[in-house]
């Protein structure tokens, strides 16, 4: 026998858990897929190409930037799935490429002509006539040349500082003794990206010139005197995360505010080059940004297509998703008491099917109800001119006690909320910045109600944020009620965030850190013990993500038991489904469409006994661990029947938007009937 034969090789053990980086791309591809998608509207495929580049700076600012922090730090430590971070980059590279070859395939062969067929173009300086060129050059002359900065490399002039996600033209410029600079014109983010032509931009036929080629087609009123090559466009993407140490910190506003400031001033982890880019330059940009070639991403299209917003405002309804107006659940009149809807029975709100409108209307009517005493609510998102916000603002002048958990750490809402912090502090509003250590974000709202000699307390709980805007295109579920028990906990919980309570338990909420993991995990073991004892047994569970190992190995013990395990998981999945001795019983489906799916739905079927609820948390190890997160149960007889019988059914049966998780961690997306409603079309019919 040979030295070669009579080796002993170790068997390779199949992975128990995949990659949370590349299960997040997947998601990501599923986002292009609907672009890719011919009988997606044309004004939406666009959309969807502008949301899968939004996922991917955000996915470069935090994602990749911390595997590229282990890489410097020299840290080998391994991924669920057995990768080290440098491995992980390289999975990560590999991945991307053949997808940012797909979106921008899909945007110059089929988006962009179909566009100039209904009468909107992008056009090219160079294609245009004289006289338009005349009428854009006068127009850069008195509004954009004055905002402009050259920058130029030299003794004196160091590597120019790029910011984080903006758009640059970089060139060679040469005087005429032959003396030669790199210069980098960085295009304004305070001006519109792309530059109407003709008529106001809104109203077919209309034709946009993007505006780093009128500033490209001027750079010798920029750099007078010097020859200048062709300009490049590039684009630089930082990391963008940043830990606050609030132990440390005496004032976390202050603190969060010059870390926001810091933000822009993080490592490169990508540079983003337009296709053509001559390798002098591309080198020049790569040597002072410290980045590998592996870190270069070239485009043939346009870089920075998510600001393009002025494509989404064009009024073409007939390329767009057919108009819906929402449901109003409850009795749309200005006579509406909302406190006497919800003592009578608990009210469900399935959104963006459901109006926003009662939500609102509940912290709205608290405001101005003289017999309401308090309103404590929390605040992780919300939107321009909110009406959340002017209710609470409201409530204070109106000498409530108003208290806001406003959670200043919400990852690129940081400025936002620090605005609307400030805001509800000067109207008198007690604002406390979250949990010492922990994100704030459970969706709560208690109001206080003096009633006939005694105090009653209502409740909001929900999936989502407090945000009109989002509600209107996020799938979120909300539960108003006076239960006695859950509005019990609420109230303790507002306690716990805001002073120094620290209650032991709950009567029915399951409350992260402290309590949900464990509540969880009990109930897929009752599950699991109803399966041994020959008891059908059976969990659903709809969420954005699944991640946390434990959990997962607690629902692989459960499936080798028996029990039947739906898993609806719109982004993240680190579970393999369908693995022979291990996962058998699992199935897992993603469902990508017209509308982001966002509710939360976790039912244990109890042997006939079914618990259920909806709540904030995802099966993610922040969520369990370094988040306040509530899910709450939804206990009203014929609430409970809806979400399994008629919400959860329908996502289980849909084959419209829906793919399928294989064992090997990739998807299928199942095979749809020409014509037939996916589940975001039948919820709008009602």
């Amino acid at each position: 026998m040979s030295t070669t034969e009579s080796v002993t090789r170790a068997p390779e053990v199949a992975p128990r858990f995949l990659n949370r980086e590349v299960s997040w791309l997947a998601f990501n591809d599923r986002v292009l897929e609907e672009a890719l998608d011919p009988t997606t509207p044309l004004i939406e495929r666009f959309r969807f190409l502008t949301i899968f580049q939004t996922n991917l700076d955000e996915f470069f600012m935090i994602r990749v930037s911390g595997l590229k922090q282990q890489v410097r730090a020299g840290v080998d430590a391994l991924s669920v799935d057995g990768k080290t971070p440098r491995a992980q980059l390289s999975d990560i590279r590999d991945a991307l490429i053949p997808c940012i070859r797909d979106a921008t395939q899909c945007l110059l062969d089929a988006v962009l002509p179909g566009l100039a067929a209904a009468g909107v173009r992008i056009r090219h300086y160079a294609e245009l006539t004289p006289a338009q060129q005349v009428h854009l050059d006068s127009w850069y002359d008195a509004a954009v040349h004055p905002v402009l900065t050259p920058l130029a490399t030299g003794p004196t002039q160091p590597f120019p500082f790029i910011s984080n996600l903006s758009l640059n033209l970089g060139m060679y410029v040469r005087s005429p003794n032959g003396e030669e600079r790199f210069a980098r014109v960085k295009v304004p983010d305070t001006l519109q990206r792309l530059v109407s032509l003709t008529g106001d931009g809104t109203t077919p036929p209309t034709d946009f010139v993007p505006i780093e080629e009128i500033i490209a087609a001027n750079l010798d009123k920029l750099f007078p005197g010097v020859d200048v090559d062709q300009p490049w466009v590039f684009r630089v993407t930082r990391d963008a995360d940043f830990e606050i140490k609030e132990d440390e910190a005496d004032d976390l506003l202050k603190v969060i505010e010059e870390e926001l400031r810091k933000r822009r001033f993080g490592h490169s982890v990508r540079l983003e080059v337009q296709a053509g880019m001559p390798e002098r330059v591309r080198s020049f940009l790569q040597h002072g940004l410290d980045l590998g070639e592996n870190d270069v991403y070239e485009a043939p299209g346009f870089l920075d297509l998510p600001r393009f917003t002025r494509v989404l405002d064009v009024d073409l309804p007939e390329h767009r998703y057919p108009a819906f107006v929402p449901r109003t659940p409850l009795a749309d009149t200005q006579e509406r008491d909302l406190f006497a809807e919800m003592r009578a029975a608990d009210i469900l709100l399935h959104h963006p099917f459901d109006s926003f409108a009662p939500v609102v209307d509940f912290i709205a009517q608290a405001a101005e109800d003289p017999k309401v005493l308090a309103i404590k609510q929390t605040l992780y998102r919300t939107s321009g001119n909110s009406p959340i916000i002017a209710a609470l603002e409201a409530a204070a002048e109106n000498g409530k006690q108003v208290a806001a958990i406003v959670e200043l750490k919400a990852r690129f809402d940081e400025e936002n909320n620090i605005t609307w912090a400030r805001r509800l502090e000067e109207a008198g509003v007690h604002v406390i910045y979250g949990v010492p250590g922990l994100k704030t974000h459970a969706k709560l709202a208690l109001v206080i109600r003096q009633e006939e000699g005694m105090l009653r307390r209502y409740a909001h709980i929900g999936t989502g944020n407090y945000n009109p805007s989002t509600a209107r295109i996020y799938t979120d579920l909300g539960l108003l009620t006076t239960s006695l028990d859950l509005t019990a906990d609420v109230a303790d919980l507002f306690n716990r965030m805001t002073g120094f309570a620290r209650p032991l338990h709950y009567r029915k909420l399951l409350v992260a850190p402290r309590h949900m993991r464990a509540r969880i995990l009990e109930y897929i073991a009752r599950e699991r013990d109803l399966a041994r004892a020959g008891t059908p047994a059976h969990i659903i569970v709809k969420c954005n993500a699944v991640t946390d190992t434990t959990v997962i190995a607690a629902l692989y013990e459960a499936s080798q038991a028996g029990v039947r395990i739906d898993l609806l998981v719109r982004g993240i999945c680190c579970l393999l489904p369908g693995v022979p001795g291990l996962s058998e019983t699992i199935s897992v489906r993603s469902v990508v469409g017209r509308f982001l799916e966002h509710s939360r739905v976790f039912w244990f079927g109890g042997g006939g006994s079914p618990q259920v609820f909806i709540g904030s948390a995802d099966w993610m190890d922040r969520n369990l661990k370094r988040r306040v997160e509530v899910l709450t149960p939804v206990e009203q007889p014929n609430l409970a029947k809806w979400l399994r019988e008629v919400l959860l059914q329908r996502y289980l049966d849909d084959v419209g938007r829906t793919r399928v998780m294989l064992s090997d961690g990739s998807y299928r997306r199942l095979e749809r009937v020409l014509g037939q409603p996916d589940v975001h079309d039948i919820f709008m019919r009602g």
